[in-house]
């Protein structure tokens, strides 16, 4: 069958149902073999770079594998740092590239889009993915693309398919194992051994701790284990926190639930708390600066078991092909006491201020955002890079509600686009906390909303220019933007514009918001030096360590 075919087969098996992409010239033949007969449903935007956020998100929503198509060059080199995100925090996207033909390949002149030579992109995506193929051979195009799809599954991370135009309509043999599988995709497999010796410690060592506590990283969510650690953690009955990538892994409103670990910089009864634990049992936390509040893990390796990246460590021992999913299940099989401990949620918010009348502040406007989402079912939030990514840490969604952000590659973009692909993944209403600067980079994506009948709700935190590094600059100017009138925009672009400077303005513009039947953009003046609680904490930090020095 011919290769386009083939592919839009393949990715039908599989069960994709939704393709990203912009067409071009490069790749304009296998674009439209996606779209022919409404086989995927075809999400366009205006900026490869939206187009990858949007991607990210679909597939951080749903758990699904998410497809993005591009054209050679121009598109798929602006795709890189959205794909760089996600391969940073595990998130499975296929990455689609078209590409020159073989007889302009072969006469060695220069194709329109190329950079230093035909084969750069591919070397570019193989350093951003866990696998990179270029189709260029009938004979093994089916096994190619069977690989890097597996492999993208397997490890959680993109990859990466070119295709060159004169590949499109080749006919190629699909052999036999393919043609017969049923389309589902694996996991890797555990040595069974080492699962059983490595789940035995674990519940020896846990059964003889008086004050344990469990620590949900994100690879529990990536591996699709929340139902399982949600029921282990019943199980065992001690208090559990998060990661900062992890947030929204575990249920924020679950009576075990603390609130989120980021290392020394955490509120200050989850530092106590794990001062105090005779053992952490860690599940799936990748060792990061952002995870561990830019130092090095607190937590002495003889009070702590982490299961992370293939492997369990417990304390000095190492299980290696011991994998979260199995030693996860395999703590479920066995007996476990069942400790009991009152836990308080805690977050970095001080009290909610009693006069609704004055000018708002960004702790404000999370206690705003937690107010309205109390009780509420339906909504996910996405935060925004920047100091909202560290404000989004002190949100609270209840009642099954999502939460996306980029907690560890944290690029400035992610959250518009982020939050479409999010919408129209799992179908919940997104609420978007971000920065003026974010905006400006991507934001105007959110035009794209009423084509595809999104109805996110954006609170842009206007405070004139990137006020995360305020603190450590000299020359503040440096940090200034152009004065957008950001509910006009929105007004304009199809959706509904508010404006917010106090406290009860913006909740009321929320409820109207929820009333709206398209997207909504709430613009909330601040003043030029606010930041939020965990902000102002992590650059005092950073800067007690020699991290941030004056520009």
């Amino acid at each position: 069958m011919p290769l386009g075919d083939f592919l839009v087969a393949y990715l039908a098996k599989i069960g994709v149902t939704h393709l990203f992409g912009i067409p071009g010239d490069l790749v304009i033949r296998l674009f439209f073999r996606f779209g022919r007969g409404r086989a995927f449903r075809i999400v366009t935007l205006s900026h490869e770079p939206g187009v990858g956020f949007a991607a990210d998100g679909y597939a951080r929503a749903t758990g699904r594998l998410a497809v993005v198509c591009v054209t050679y060059g121009a598109g798929g080199h602006n795709m890189v740092n959205a794909v760089a995100g996600s391969f940073s925090e595990r998130v499975p996207v296929l990455v689609i590239s078209g590409g020159p033909g073989e007889e302009e390949r072969r006469l060695g002149m220069l194709i329109h889009h190329q950079a230093k030579e035909i084969e750069s992109q591919h070397r570019i995506y193989q350093e951003l993915t866990c696998a990179a193929r270029v189709l260029d051979d009938p004979r093994t195009a089916a096994e190619s693309v069977h690989d890097v799809v597996r492999a993208v599954w397997r490890e959680q991370q993109p990859g990466y398919l070119e295709i060159h135009r004169d590949m499109v309509e080749r006919r190629i043999p699909v052999p036999r194992e393919i043609l017969e599988w049923d389309g589902t995709l694996a996991f890797r497999r555990s040595d069974d051994r080492k699962v059983e010796e490595a789940v035995r410690e674990t519940a020896e060592r846990f059964n003889a701790s008086r004050r344990p506590l469990t620590m949900v990283g994100i690879e529990t969510f990536r591996f699709k284990l929340q139902r399982e650690v949600r029921a282990l953690a019943e199980r065992m009955g001690a208090p559990v926190t998060t990661t900062v990538l992890a947030k929204g892994a575990f249920p924020m409103d679950h009576p075990l639930h603390m609130g989120v670990h980021i290392g020394p910089i955490s509120p200050r009864p989850i530092v106590d708390r794990v001062d105090r634990a005779d053992l952490v049992l860690n599940l799936g936390t990748l060792l990061t600066d952002m995870n561990l509040g830019s130092r090095p893990p607190s937590i002495t390796r003889d009070r702590s078991i982490w299961a992370v990246g293939g492997r369990v460590n417990a304390s000095f021992h190492t299980y290696t092909d011991v994998h979260i999913r199995d030693f996860v299940r395999g703590l479920l099989r066995v007996r476990l006491r069942r400790h009991r401990e009152r836990v308080r949620y805690c977050d970095n918010l001080p009290p909610p201020a009693a006069d609704v009348t004055r000018r708002l502040r960004v702790t404000d406007v999370l206690h705003e955002v937690n107010r309205f989402l109390r009780g509420r079912r339906g909504y996910a939030v996405v935060a925004e890079s920047g100091d909202m990514l560290f404000a989004g840490l002190d949100v609270r969604v209840e009642r099954d509600g999502g939460y996306l952000a980029q907690g560890y590659y944290a690029s400035m973009g992610f959250g518009v686009p982020g939050a479409l692909g999010a919408e129209i993944g799992a179908g919940l209403r997104t609420l978007v906390l971000c920065g003026d600067g974010a905006f400006q980079m991507t934001g105007p994506e959110i035009a794209h909303a009423p084509r595809y009948g999104l109805r996110p709700i954006v609170l842009l935190i206007n405070n004139g220019g990137w006020q995360i590094f305020r603190p450590v600059v000299a020359r503040p100017e440096l940090l200034e933007l152009p004065a957008w009138p950001y509910a006009h925009l929105a007004d304009a672009w199809g959706g509904r514009g508010f404006r917010a400077e106090r406290i009860d303005e913006l909740r009321e513009a929320l409820v109207a918001a929820h009333r709206e039947p398209r997207f909504t953009l709430i613009e909330i003046r601040i003043g030029p030096n606010d930041l939020s609680p965990v902000s102002r904490k992590y650059i005092q930090a950073s800067a007690r360590r020699g991290r941030v020095a004056n520009i």
